[in-house]
């Protein structure tokens, strides 16, 4: 499979696979709801929601729908999370529906359907994109060859796009030194990227970080960004 394939029909009922009903954390600064979109071709090895790899519907969106009608004047957005939530053909015609109940839309996004973005974009209010490495990584995280290009197609566009927009990556020594995150925050700065957060690993129930970043690279990072954090 390539890195952007897309066998899903806009046919099949939308792969609504869960949803958070109040969230502080999923869009900074925004009291929101997270409608998460099952189906993603990539398989990182990291993944946090990989039981949202695979495409199904348990949910249905009529009766999320009908919920975010009684959030109306509660809650500020809807974040559509995923999964990759543009692997779901349908995603426009839900985030039509949920503008016209009177919310501001995000996205969390891989960067991996560069024309659904480039279709999506002028109706977000905030991205949330995960860069996954730098180019050279790409591919050992994703599981896919080729997974950096439509990353960078993605990034391009929301660099030269009027949304507001955060970048941040899941981290950790063995997938990336921290003179390649250096590298790679660097260049997402001279970019024009103004907002970085960097995720810590983690690896058991309780969620602990597996490693942390020295001091010394935090530092380095801080400077670079209009805000820089470490999650």
């Amino acid at each position: 499979m390539s890195a952007a394939s897309s066998p899903n029909s806009a046919a099949d009922p939308p792969a609504v696979g869960g949803l958070t009903r109040f969230s502080t954390v999923d869009w900074p600064g925004t009291l929101a709801a997270v409608v998460f979109i099952s189906g993603c071709p990539w398989r990182c090895h990291y993944c946090h929601n990989a039981e949202l790899q695979q495409r199904a519907a348990p949910y249905a969106w009529d009766d999320v729908r009908a919920f975010l009608g009684t959030r109306r004047g509660l809650l500020d957005g809807v974040v559509f999370s995923g999964g990759e939530p543009l692997s779901e053909p349908r995603l426009g015609e839900l985030a039509g529906e949920t503008r016209a109940l009177g919310f501001r839309l995000g996205l969390h996004t891989a960067g991996i359907y560069p024309r659904r973005f480039a279709e999506l974009l002028p109706r977000l209010d905030w991205v949330g994109f995960d860069i996954k490495a730098d180019d050279a990584g790409y591919d050992s995280i994703t599981g896919r060859r080729g997974s950096a290009r439509p990353a960078r197609d993605c990034l391009d566009r929301l660099l030269a796009f009027d949304t507001a927009f955060e970048c941040r990556i899941t981290w950790h020594p063995d997938w990336l030194p921290e003179t390649r995150l250096l590298a790679l925050a660097a260049s997402l700065s001279q970019r024009g990227v103004r907002r970085f957060a960097v995720q810590n690993a983690r690896h058991d129930a309780q969620h602990r970080p597996v490693s942390r970043l020295s001091s010394a690279t935090e530092a380095a990072l801080h400077p670079l960004f209009d805000s820089f954090s470490v999650r």
